[in-house]
């Protein structure tokens, strides 16, 4: 089966439209048994905008000049090691914003709304990571809004932005036109930027296809942390999903610390005075 390459046309739409930036953000870790859910939001970096304004007609594709932008699509369709690879790449062309939620604030939310509050923390970090930019510009190029004029140090070397929490809420990338696009067909609830919901996004939208690698590899790289810690339960292999070698794990060893309770089959549990069971199996209990 051929694999659908995610283009840049719908940012390209947008910002001719008159938006100053386009986001694309996405999540990893939904359904696994254990971990966090992490999102993650991109949008290009000036020089990568006006790469695509290059040509007057029609959009300048990166892949043209550089086939590792062919990589930036669905994490899914990537090797490990491709996501891996692709990491700093995306960082290197798009800014880049993180959200995290742990599995206790998903047992205590529920994971819909674990993974909209991961969403709006990657664009509380996608904003701090703009602002304290000593070089963001904004994107499109008809834009009223000023472009800020970073300090140079001795050397000539631009100086990091600290920026205050004040001063990021009144950051020229606040004030900008902005629109969100999101994987899946719902939008993110209470969040006062426009949106637009896209099914397939991540197979569809560049910037939603970087967020989703950035999401997963940041994901990947926390559980393998955590299989150091609880080895037993083979995380590094499975990521946390429910697989017969994880399922067989939780049997004999009962949840670890990072397992999320109100999932099955750990909701399911019922407790006896000789164990507890779920749909008659006995599973182990560690104190």
């Amino acid at each position: 089966m051929k694999t659908t390459i995610a283009t840049f046309e719908q940012e390209e739409q947008l910002l001719a439209s008159g938006f100053d930036f386009v986001l694309g953000i996405d999540e990893a870790g939904r359904g696994p048994l254990a971990g966090p859910v992490v999102a993650s939001v991109c949008v290009l970096k000036p020089e990568a905008v006006q790469a695509l304004r290059a040509r007057s007609n029609g959009l300048l594709e990166p892949e043209s000049t550089d086939k590792k932008w062919n990589f930036i699509r669905d994490s899914k369709t990537l090797s490990e090691k491709q996501r891996e690879a692709m990491f700093d790449f995306v960082h290197e062309h798009f800014f880049v914003g993180v959200g995290i939620c742990d599995h206790k604030t998903i047992d205590r939310m529920n994971i819909l709304e674990a993974t909209y509050l991961a969403m709006k923390k990657a664009i509380n970090s996608l904003t701090r990571e703009i602002s304290n930019s000593p070089n963001y510009l904004i994107s499109n190029k008809n834009s009223n809004v000023e472009i800020p004029k970073p300090s140079l140090k001795s050397d000539g070397s631009p100086c990091r932005i600290e920026a205050s929490e004040q001063e990021i809420q009144n950051s020229k990338f606040q004030t900008a036109r902005k629109i969100i696009l999101v994987d899946g067909n719902k939008t993110i609830p209470s969040l006062s930027m426009e949106q637009l919901a896209i099914v397939s996004g991540d197979k569809l939208v560049k910037s939603i296809a970087a967020a989703s690698i950035i999401a997963k590899v940041t994901r990947d790289r926390m559980i393998c942390e955590a299989d150091k810690l609880y080895p037993e339960y083979g995380l590094a292999k499975h990521k946390g999903y429910g697989t017969k070698m994880h399922m067989e794990a939780l049997k004999k060893y009962g949840p670890s610390a990072i397992h999320r309770l109100s999932f099955e089959p750990m909701k399911g549990w019922t407790k006896r005075a000789e164990g507890c069971y779920y749909k008659g199996v006995k599973y182990q209990i560690n104190p």
